[in-house]
This record gives structure tokens, C-alpha cells and sequence, in this order.
């Protein structure tokens, strides 16, 4: 197994590896470069996240500053995306994110983790695990998911949570750890806000 199949396929690898350095040096180029675009030129932002990510769909914004380990190599976006300031892709290996989905500021996406044993620690090894967010997701402020999390369509994460373990669909999940709320519900449709009703018709 070569360093890239241990990289995408879990297994224990040494991130120092001078291929692997290269490479990412390359991809953090891109990102520096992408952060220093101004806010109005959208033509050069939207240019560069097309060479940056692995996929970008349509009508995508993501507000900088943007952190990725791989500047965004190994992320997959579908279309009509928002992501606020501060986002940070650990994105060793995939991050999967789909379609119509917003997230929150300050909202890390973290695929890489490292053994607790510390003698392997202490030499440098790194597992990744995927990441996959469904459609039409909001993550809120703060949100952070750890390695090998797969989060359903239509799930609403409250600010600040820990998602450690997989959420089915149609739910509202906060906390640390993340736990389900409750479902998303006949009331939903009735109330956008406390006790603020939808006025619009869809």
C-alpha cells in the first residue's frame, strides 16, 4: 500500500512524507491566494475554488478567511452552498458536503486523527477518516465534526456541538457530545423561530 492509499484508506501513515509535503505545500499556495481576493472580485474567487477543490457546484460562497490542511484538495461541495468566516477543512482525506447546505462561522470539518497510543504519537503517525454532510444541512457556529462522521439530509446541528457519532435525516441535534433533540416537525412548518410564524408561501 503506497503513502496516498494509506492517506484515503485509514490506515496509519506519516504525513511528513516529502511527496505528500509537496504536494500540500502547493495546494496551501492556492488557499493563501485565495484568501488575499478581494470580497468584491467574485469571478476570481469562484475561478480559484474550481482549481482548489476536488468539486464545486453552482452558486457557492464561502467567506474568508478559509483554512484547509490540503486548501481544499480532497473536498467535495454541491451546489448553492454558504459557508460563513473561519471555516476549517481538515481535509486530509474527503470531506463530502451537499447540496444547499449553510455553515456557520467558526465550523471545523475534521477528517484526520492520530493514535492514542503515545509512543505513535510521539513518531508522527496520522489515521483519516471521510467526513459526509447531506443536503440541505446547517451546521451552526462553532459546529465541529471528528473524523468518519456522516451526518443525513435535512439536519440541523446547534451552535457549538461535537458530533462524534452519525445523525440520521430530518433532525435537530446539539450538544457535547452531539445527541438528537427531536425530529423536524409538523410544527417546523407553522414556526421559523420561537413563536414567529412563516408568512411565505413555498
Amino acid at each position: 500500500m503506497d503513502i496516498r492509499e494509506k492517506q484515503h484508506g485509514g490506515a496509519l501513515y506519516l504525513p511528513g512524507d516529502e511527496s505528500l509535503q509537496r504536494e500540500q505545500l502547493q495546494c496551501m499556495d492556492r488557499l493563501f491566494e485565495f484568501n488575499q481576493v478581494r470580497p468584491s472580485d467574485l469571478e476570481r474567487k469562484n475561478a480559484l475554488l474550481k482549481e482548489m477543490f476536488a468539486e464545486i457546484g453552482e452558486d457557492c460562497y464561502i467567506e474568508t478567511p478559509l483554512r484547509a490542511n490540503w486548501g481544499g484538495r480532497h473536498v467535495h461541495f454541491g451546489k448553492n452552498i454558504y459557508t460563513n468566516f473561519n471555516l476549517t477543512l481538515v481535509d486530509d482525506t474527503h470531506i463530502h458536503v451537499g447540496d444547499y447546505c449553510q455553515i456557520g462561522p467558526n465550523v471545523v470539518l475534521a477528517t484526520a486523527g492520530h493514535p492514542i497510543l503515545p509512543e505513535l504519537r510521539e513518531k508522527g503517525y496520522q489515521y483519516n477518516a471521510p467526513v459526509r454532510i447531506g443536503r440541505n444541512c446547517w451546521l451552526g457556529a462553532g459546529v465541529v465534526v471528528v473524523p468518519g462522521v456522516t451526518i443525513g439530509d435535512n439536519v440541523v446541528v446547534g451552535a457549538g456541538s461535537v458530533v462524534t457519532r452519525d445523525l440520521p435525516d430530518n433532525v435537530i441535534a446539539v450538544g457535547n457530545p452531539c445527541k438528537i433533540l427531536r425530529e423536524v416537525n409538523d410544527r417546523d412548518r407553522e414556526y421559523y423561530f420561537k413563536d414567529r410564524r412563516i408568512d411565505i408561501t413555498f
